[in-house]
C-alpha cells in the first residue's frame, strides 16, 4: 500500500499554485471543446484519428515496418488537417468561451435576444393560427435530426421564423432546430412518442415534441394551427394552453439551466386547459 501512495504523494508536493492553475486551464479548454464536438460529425473524425494511433502503436510493437513508416510520414501534416476539418469547431469553441458569462454580459444579451425572436414569432404564429414546431437544444445534440431536415445555419430572428412555417412554404410541415442563436436546420423529422396515453389524444405535431423530449434534454414548442394554443413540451412533460408570459419564463430557465416545475407538481391555480379538439 505504501509503495502505491508513495508515488502519488511525491507528485502532490511538487504541486505548486501555477501548477494547479495549468492544470485547471488544461481541463476547461478540454471540457469546452468536448462540449463543442459533442453530437457532431467532430466526434467520428476523433474516432478515426484514435484508430490511426492504435495502428501505430500495433505496428510498432509487431515489427511491421512499412506500415509505421507510412503513418510516421503522414504524421506531421496531421496538425494541418486538423485546422481545416475542425475550423468550424474553434470558431464555436472560441465563441463559447467569449460568451462564458465570467468573461461579460455578451453572452445573457444574446441568449435574451433569442428569447425575444422566439416569443415574438410565435405570439404572431398563435395570433394567425399557423402551425409551428420549435425545438430548443441543450445539452444533448440533437446532430440525427438535423441531418434529417434542411441545413441552414443562419442567424434566429422573427422574421426568419415566420417565413419557414408560413403555410404552404416548402419547409413548414417539419420541425425547426435551434441551436443557441441560429437556426440550425428546418423541416426536420422527429420521432412520434410512443406513450400510449397521449399518443391518441394529440396531433402529430405535439406526439413529435413529446417524442424528440423524450430522447434529450431540448425544449419542444409547438402552435397548433386548429386552435392557436401554445404548448410548450420537456423531459418533465408537456404544457398546453400556455401564456406568452409562461413560455418566456420555461425559455429563460432552459437557456440559464434552471429546473423546470413538473406538470404533475403544479399548484391547483396553474390548472392548464386542454383543447375540446385535437391540435396537429
Amino acid at each position: 500500500m505504501q509503495q502505491i501512495l508513495a508515488p502519488i504523494l511525491e507528485a502532490l508536493q511538487k504541486l505548486d499554485f501555477r501548477a494547479v492553475i495549468d492544470i485547471l486551464a488544461v481541463g476547461f479548454l478540454i471540457y469546452q471543446f468536448v462540449a463543442i464536438i459533442r453530437g457532431r460529425r467532430a466526434v467520428q473524425i476523433l474516432t478515426g484519428l484514435m484508430v490511426l494511433l492504435g495502428v501505430y502503436i500495433g505496428a510498432t510493437y509487431a515489427g511491421l515496418e512499412l506500415l509505421r513508416t507510412v503513418l510516421l510520414t503522414v504524421a506531421p501534416y496531421t496538425a494541418f488537417a486538423l485546422i481545416v476539418m475542425f475550423q468550424s469547431e474553434i470558431r464555436r469553441l472560441l465563441a463559447r468561451i467569449g460568451r462564458s458569462w465570467w468573461l461579460g454580459f455578451g453572452g445573457r444579451a444574446e441568449r435574451r435576444e433569442s428569447i425575444d425572436e422566439i416569443l415574438m414569432a410565435v405570439e404572431q404564429m398563435a395570433r394567425t393560427r399557423t402551425g409551428a414546431l420549435i425545438v430548443v437544444e441543450r445539452d444533448a445534440g440533437l446532430r440525427t435530426f438535423i441531418e434529417s431536415g434542411v441545413m441552414m445555419d443562419a442567424l434566429l430572428s422573427r422574421d426568419l421564423l415566420l417565413a419557414i412555417f408560413h403555410p404552404g412554404a416548402a419547409m413548414h410541415d417539419g420541425a425547426v432546430i435551434i441551436q443557441g442563436e441560429r437556426i440550425a436546420a428546418a423541416a426536420c423529422f422527429l420521432p412520434l412518442t410512443t406513450n400510449p396515453a397521449v399518443a391518441s389524444t394529440m396531433g402529430t405535431r405535439h406526439r413529435a415534441a413529446m417524442g424528440v423530449t423524450e430522447e434529450s434534454d431540448c425544449v419542444a414548442i409547438v402552435v397548433s394551427e386548429e386552435t392557436g394554443w401554445i404548448s410548450v413540451a420537456s423531459q418533465q412533460g408537456m404544457e398546453r394552453n400556455i401564456t406568452v408570459a409562461r413560455l418566456e419564463e420555461r425559455l429563460a430557465m432552459h437557456f440559464t439551466r434552471g429546473k423546470v416545475q413538473p406538470v404533475r407538481n403544479r399548484r391547483a391555480t396553474d390548472v392548464i386547459k386542454e383543447p375540446t379538439e385535437h391540435p396537429r
